[in-house]
């Protein structure tokens, strides 16, 4: 919990979720070939230079959204493909579905954000396309925005599965104990009273 409330640290949830989308958008770009893929507005005529970890990085330097808002856009972006199986993320659109992704989420739940022209600035793209992205990717959501906290739980535990994945075993078991604790979930103590919220 405590990288999620120090914006200076670079949250891990950063590393795993730029993981992630490259394995999605690796494994994408080879089944390309194989299914019939739809071109969108996100989609870029080139692949952009920039690594997928560099861009999410350049984005949590410059948007200072929260570190949740990562992992509401990774539940958008999850919700999105869900409901848009013809364009699934590959190295052609992953950029454009990152930015716009975490600057919805940020103004869905942060109390303060920048407008579509700093994202846009951010994101390396021009203030028409952003605003283009942005309304296409609402009506890609159905403008299904609100996550629960038991979504965001789940989110989480999958974020963090990947994290174990990818993290090579640590040699001291007190660092193995300390590592499976979630980094980007509610504790034990909020999580149960979020249940119980949500029965009542």
């Amino acid at each position: 919990m405590a990288e999620l409330e120090n914006p200076h640290v670079m949250p891990k949830v950063i590393t795993f979720l730029s993981s992630l989308l490259q394995r999605v958008s690796e494994s994408n770009d080879s089944n390309r070939r194989f299914e019939p893929q739809r071109i969108s507005v996100f989609h870029g005529l080139t692949r952009p230079t920039i690594s997928i970890q560099s861009y999410l990085e350049r984005i949590f330097k410059y948007a200072n959204c929260s570190p949740s808002c990562y992992v509401v856009a990774y539940i958008y972006l999850d919700r999105f493909t869900q409901r848009q199986p013809s364009l699934p993320i590959n190295s052609f659109n992953v950029h454009r579905l990152i930015i716009t992704s975490v600057m919805v989420a940020a103004k869905f739940m942060d109390d303060i954000y920048y407008n579509n022209a700093y994202y846009a600035k951010v994101g390396g793209i021009n203030i028409v396309e952003m605003n283009f992205l942005e309304v296409d990717f609402l009506f890609g959501l159905s403008f299904h925005l609100n996550v629960t906290p038991t979504t965001f739980h789940t989110y989480c535990c999958y974020l963090q599965r990947e994290m174990l994945l990818e993290s090579p075993p640590p040699i001291n078991p007190a660092i193995a104990l300390q590592s499976l604790k979630l980094q980007c979930c509610f504790s034990e103590e909020e999580s149960s009273t979020q249940k119980q919220q949500l029965t009542v």
